[in-house]
C-alpha cells in the first residue's frame, strides 16, 4: 500500500501500474526502463503541464478533428497508465486505438485489446497489414486503422516508427517527455508532457473544441510551430535546473 501522503504518491503509483502491467502481459519488461527515462524529464519540468504543452496539445486535438482517418496507437505502457482517458479520446475524437507494440507477438496485442475492451474501447488488433520500411515489430498493422490513416497520436518515444510514418504521408503527433528525442524532432507536433496528464488535458480541449468551425481548427494549426515548442521546452528545463541549483547552494 503506498499512502497517499508519500511525497511521490503519484509517480508511484504510475510504476506500480506498470509493473501489474507486465504481471498480465501487456507491458514489456523494456517498457519500464523507457518510462523510467520519460520519468526522469519529466522530473526537470517540474512534473507540471506547461504552457507549451497545453498550445500543442491544443493543435494536436484541431488536427484530429479535422483528420478523415485519425488513429491513436497505443502499446503497453499507454495502455496500463491512461485506459479510460484514452478511451474517452477515441471517443470524443472518432479516432479508433489501434494496438501497435515494438516487442510483437498476438498473444500480446490480444492481451492489450482485451484490456482497453474491458474499459469500453472499440480496438483495432488485426495485425493484418505492414507498414513498409521497418523491419520490427512496429510494422505490424491493422488495415483498417495506421496503414491508411492520414494522422497519428503516437503516445511515448518511438523515433524510427516516426520517421516512416511520416515517408508515408501521414501527419504524427507524439507524446514525448523528451523534447531531444528523435521522435520529439521528427513528429509534426510534439506533447512535452506525460501522458497521464496530457490525455485528460487533450480530452477537455476536444471537448471545447468538438463543435468548433473548420476555419478555427485550421486557424490553431496554422500559428504552430513545433520547433519553436521544443525550444521553449528545452529552456524551461534549463531555467527549471537553474533554480534547483540555486536552492542547493543556498
Amino acid at each position: 500500500m503506498i499512502p497517499k501522503s508519500h511525497p511521490r504518491y503519484h509517480s508511484l503509483i504510475q510504476r506500480e501500474k506498470l509493473v501489474e502491467g507486465v504481471k498480465k502481459g501487456i507491458t514489456a519488461m523494456q517498457g519500464l526502463i523507457a518510462h523510467g527515462r520519460g520519468e526522469m524529464f519529466d522530473y526537470v519540468l517540474g512534473e507540471k503541464t506547461h504552457d507549451f504543452a497545453w498550445e500543442a496539445e491544443r493543435v494536436a486535438v484541431a488536427m484530429m478533428l479535422l483528420a478523415e482517418r485519425p488513429v491513436i496507437s497505443v502499446n503497453g505502457n499507454a495502455a496500463v497508465l491512461v485506459p479510460e482517458e484514452l478511451v474517452k479520446l477515441s471517443e470524443i475524437l472518432n479516432a479508433p486505438l489501434e494496438v501497435n507494440v515494438f516487442h510483437f507477438s498476438r498473444d500480446r496485442v490480444r492481451r492489450i485489446a482485451e484490456y482497453l475492451e474491458s474499459f469500453g474501447a472499440k480496438v483495432l488488433a488485426g495485425c493484418d497489414a505492414e507498414l513498409k520500411g521497418l523491419e520490427h515489430g512496429r510494422r505490424i498493422v491493422d488495415s483498417r486503422g495506421i496503414l491508411i490513416a492520414d494522422v497519428v497520436l503516437v503516445p511515448l518515444e518511438d523515433g524510427d516508427r516516426c520517421e516512416i510514418l511520416k515517408k508515408h504521408g501521414k501527419k504524427v503527433i507524439a507524446i514525448d517527455l523528451n523534447p531531444l528525442s528523435r521522435t520529439a524532432r521528427m513528429a509534426d507536433v510534439t506533447i512535452v508532457d506525460n501522458i497521464v496528464r496530457a490525455v485528460p488535458n487533450m480530452i477537455k480541449i476536444a471537448e471545447e473544441l468538438k463543435d468548433a468551425q473548420r476555419s478555427e481548427l485550421e486557424s490553431i494549426i496554422n500559428k504552430y510551430d513545433n520547433r519553436e515548442i521544443l525550444r521553449r521546452a528545452v529552456e524551461a528545463i534549463r531555467d527549471y535546473l537553474t533554480e534547483i541549483v540555486k536552492e542547493v547552494l543556498v
